[in-house]
């Protein structure tokens, strides 16, 4: 029995790195019995961190309240193997398109998964986070990137990265969340630097997109900022639906997608000409 324990210690100190979290889901699954994880917390091997939730010490016991978001993503991905992604604006932050500051605490970290532990939403980070399933497009798992974020309180092991989304795809998610969660001036900030998106993988995601009002969004944006590689795709070449759409109050309705936007969203010239 004692011998079985230390290749089971061994097991998670190894896959472990300092700093890092595990669950009590992953714990089992590398044959550690509840009754065990109480006595590698006494021990000191692990700390508990909430209910069902551990750490593992740093050396110099200095541990801090507050976790940083991407320790535990990398954690969820790289350890617990959680098919998890970071996307909207988080991603688009991450990747240098970030072109506002948000005055005040810290914008929202924005999780899509379709089995998110009950966990995160209960972790004390330095960012808070809003959890997404992954509904939007048909194929989950089009427009992924892995994308190498240093964290501040702990590094990442060996070549660990954080699964995200692309800027073609990220850009989809954020749109999704207008108005409500977004808002139309952050994105358009944002939509102004996505000078070099590839119309390959926008056609794709388009096509796999769910929702009409993203697609619609997407081409009200992409018409108004008119970078070069929105020559490379024809809008009547996707489904986008039929019918006005409402989706904010004391707008306009757009002259050729049919979508209530801001009033400065609409060429008044070509809405008079209508």
């Amino acid at each position: 029995m004692g011998a079985t324990r230390s290749r089971n210690l061994k097991k998670v100190l190894d896959a472990v790195p300092a700093g890092y979290l595990v669950d009590a889901r992953w714990l089992t699954a590398q044959d550690i019995a509840y009754e065990t994880f109480r006595d590698y917390v006494k021990r000191g091997w692990l700390e508990r961190v909430s209910r069902g939730l551990f750490r593992r010490p740093v050396p110099s016991g200095d541990e801090a309240d507050v976790i940083d978001w991407k320790v535990c993503l990398l954690s969820m991905q790289c350890i617990m193997g959680y098919d998890v992604h970071v996307g909207g604006a988080t991603a688009l932050d991450q990747q240098g398109y970030s072109h506002y500051l948000r005055l005040g605490s810290p914008g929202p970290v924005w999780v899509y998964g379709n089995a998110i532990p009950n966990w995160l939403g209960k972790l004390t980070l330095d960012a808070p986070v809003k959890t997404r399933r992954m509904t939007l497009f048909d194929d989950p798992a089009l427009g992924m990137t892995n994308y190498a974020a240093e964290t501040e309180t702990a590094r990442p092991w060996w070549d660990w990265k954080i699964t995200m989304s692309t800027p073609e795809r990220a850009i989809l998610e954020a749109m999704d969340e207008l108005p409500d969660q977004e808002s139309f001036h952050n994105l358009d900030m944002v939509f102004q630097s996505l000078t070099t998106l590839r119309p390959k993988l926008l056609t794709a995601l388009l096509h796999q997109c769910r929702k009409i009002k993203v697609k619609r969004l997407f081409f009200v944006f992409a018409d108004r900022h008119d970078h070069p590689w929105r020559k490379r795709l024809d809008p009547n070449a996707f489904d986008l639906g039929c019918g006005d759409r409402a989706l904010v109050s004391g707008g306009r309705i757009h002259p050729r997608y049919r979508i209530m936007v801001p009033r400065e969203f609409v060429d008044l010239e070509a809405d008079d000409g209508a």
